[in-house]
């Protein structure tokens, strides 16, 4: 019987599944004591982390026995992948199990921004009834939206958008020809530089990577159109956020929805202050109550399958 850590959150029907066939500790406050959970690392088989856990070297030097770990969501930038490959720990994602619940982040987001919702709702609440300025926003319907970055995410966001009457365009350097065809439509790739001169909303859906770290500059953001809104649920490092807040100031970006930030948990948004057209949310595009039990569940369907086929 192998033995496996749990070191955040994850559903009870999950932990029922692994404790069927294993020995599971589970602590879901152990990512706040660094020192107890390497401690409790020396016989461990399995680990299952969220984003706050930190799985470097000193946590595998702690675990001669790791062979696995399963990450509850899809970034892996708390895992050092190079050292797990290094000592052939199998890392496992929840690759796809959140995007129904980003999607509907990104599409009530734009809608929200694009009808200028949060102001209105400002304004009202004042006492003021500002209903000629608001009636000059734009329908969301024929909108185009620009989606940077098009794996199992940005696709399940593209199909929502289709089904809202949106024209949809990506940018995906990993990706080549002209478009991609999938469920019943196509959605064209273009250059990075086409898709923002052209989109009045762009999503984010890119890993955070030497390569793209700040790929949302002062000089990118400046070739967004003329009051074009950003949606970030992909990783905070992308976005120069204090780039953002100025042009959002200035009105050059016309709203912004920012779920994830350069520092987690978000302790200084200072430069976001004051500014009417924004959502700022504590990393939530991806969790829900349905998309919680679809990771839980895929993760410990894949660990338990791991552990079972090095039997």
């Amino acid at each position: 019987m192998s033995t496996i850590l749990i070191s955040e959150f994850i559903t009870s029907q999950a932990l029922e599944t692994l404790s069927s066939e294993h020995n599971v500790i589970y602590e879901p406050d152990f990512y706040k004591n660094r020192e107890a959970l390497i401690a409790a690392m020396q016989n461990i088989d399995a680990l299952i982390v969220r984003n706050l856990t930190q799985v470097n070297e000193e946590i595998l030097l702690a675990s001669p026995s790791l062979k696995v770990v399963g990450r509850l969501g899809v970034g892996l930038e708390n895992i050092e992948l190079p050292a797990c490959a290094k000592r052939h720990i199998k890392v496992i994602p929840a690759t796809g199990a959140n995007a129904e619940s980003v999607a509907e982040y990104v599409i009530g987001a734009a809608v929200t921004l694009t009808r200028g919702f949060i102001p209105a709702t400002v304004a009202t609440l004042k006492g003021d009834w500002p209903r000629p300025r608001f009636s000059g926003y734009h329908e969301f319907l024929g909108q185009t939206l620009g989606i940077v970055g098009f794996g199992s995410i940005g696709r399940v966001v593209a199909k929502k958008a289709n089904a809202f009457g949106l024209k949809c365009i990506a940018y995906d350097p990993m990706l080549s020809g002209d478009s991609v065809d999938f469920d019943g439509f196509s959605v064209p790739l273009l250059r990075l530089t086409e898709l923002l001169s052209e989109s009045n909303a762009v999503s984010l859906h890119l890993p955070f990577l030497p390569e793209t770290k700040n790929l949302f500059n002062a000089v990118t953001l400046d070739q967004m159109k003329e009051g074009a809104c950003l949606i970030n649920t992909a990783r905070g490092g992308i976005v120069d956020e204090l780039a953002l807040a100025d042009r959002l100031r200035s009105g050059r970006i016309g709203g912004a929805a920012i779920d994830v930030f350069s520092s987690e948990p978000a302790k200084d948004l200072s430069h976001f202050e004051g500014i009417e057209n924004l959502i700022l949310t504590p990393h939530i595009a991806g969790v829900t109550h349905e998309s919680n039990e679809r990771v839980s569940q895929m993760i410990a369907d894949e660990v338990n399958r791991y552990l079972g086929a090095l039997k």
